[in-house]
């Protein structure tokens, strides 16, 4: 039997780990082949392959991104898509595909495989810990990690001149990341998507952080919005799922911060610096059972499913039921930290 692989959407630390599990236990327990597919959705859409053997996966698990690459391709959306695709699988021989990201690549999962007969399985990857079904993804270990310790180091600077920094995190539209290293960073405001905030009770935990001689941190995700304003974009375009390209509430909160109390403040994007890098135990720890558990699903003819972790289990459930909503920041949980605030 011969298996594809692929990786698509936005990179992130344990993609590989992922590959190398799969690749190791399909071919040493299973006698399965591999083909990976190049750049996400596109490698199948245009026929773009590489070999993957056990000699192909020695030495990844440690490295960050993806030896297959990425991309946002999205081939329900491109000439014949649908019809490209199982006719490139057919060429190459391959009887089943495994699918490696997160809302909008499991998504094409799903619908190959419940609408055309395509044999998928997904794989939940994102650092935005947002996907539906699973307790957490893989990558997103590693992103709070990276954040911590940025806002760790933020501390003494800021302390030094006693001035305000906001750290803007990634998230698009869940708050994971900012309040998992916010709270793990000692911040004094953390601000997410699903609750939008009040500027000027911004400025006043500020203030309140002055008096007790302190330069106050705020950690801010990227899709946060005020009560009174729109999501701050990086532009209008579009990617081909339909995304605008956040960025920039933390400049314009800076800023309005600055102008509301007369202290001076600056801003740190973290971006792509929490995608990049060698995963973290934990991400390496579950990328690898996702992988393992996925080559299972192959074998057992169990398709349109995708691995999650539930508790220490890795469980199987239909990829359709965890891209259909995301799993976003409950209110209640994001109530119990709001006693550090100020």
């Amino acid at each position: 039997m011969r298996v594809g692989v692929l990786t698509g959407g936005g990179d992130c630390p344990g993609l590989n780990a992922v590959i190398r599990g799969i690749v190791r236990k399909g071919v040493q327990e299973y006698g399965y082949e591999f083909t990976g597919y190049r750049d996400g959705w596109r490698g199948p859409l245009e026929g773009d392959t590489v070999r993957l053997d056990i000699p192909a996966v020695r030495g990844i698990l440690p490295r960050g991104g993806t030896v297959l690459g990425s991309s946002r391709t999205n081939p329900l959306k491109a000439e014949n898509g649908i019809r490209r695709i199982k006719e490139n699988l057919a060429k190459h021989e391959v009887e089943a595909l495994i699918a490696i990201g997160g809302e909008d690549t499991l998504g094409v999962a799903a619908r190959l495989s419940d609408e055309y007969g395509v044999k998928c399985v997904g794989v939940p990857k994102t650092i935005d810990n947002d996907l539906s079904a699973t307790d957490y993804t893989f990558g997103f270990d590693t992103a709070v990690g990276i954040a911590t310790e940025a806002i760790d180091r933020l501390h003494t600077t800021a302390e030094s001149h006693m001035r305000v920094l906001v750290v803007e995190v990634m998230g698009r539209h869940a708050g994971w990341i900012a309040l998992h290293s916010g709270l793990a960073g000692g911040a004094n405001v953390i601000l997410i998507p699903e609750q939008r905030f009040d500027v000027d009770q911004v400025c006043a935990w500020v203030t309140s952080r002055f008096r007790a001689s302190y330069a106050p941190i705020v950690v801010v995700a990227e899709g946060a919005m005020p009560k009174d304003g729109d999501m701050v974009l990086k532009d209008g375009t579009l990617d081909s799922f339909g995304h605008v390209r956040l960025s920039g509430v933390g400049e314009w909160l800076a800023k309005e911060v600055e102008k509301r109390t007369g202290k001076e403040a600056r801003t740190t994007v973290l971006g792509h610096v929490q995608r990049g890098g060698t995963p973290s135990a934990f991400d390496r720890w579950l990328a690898t059972r996702f992988g393992l558990h996925a080559i299972e699903a192959v074998r057992d003819g169990d398709y349109g499913k995708m691995v999650a972790l539930r508790g220490t289990d890795i469980v199987r459930v239909p990829i359709a039921d965890a891209t259909a909503k995301l799993k976003t920041v409950d209110p209640s949980l994001y109530e119990e930290v709001g006693v550090f605030f100020g």
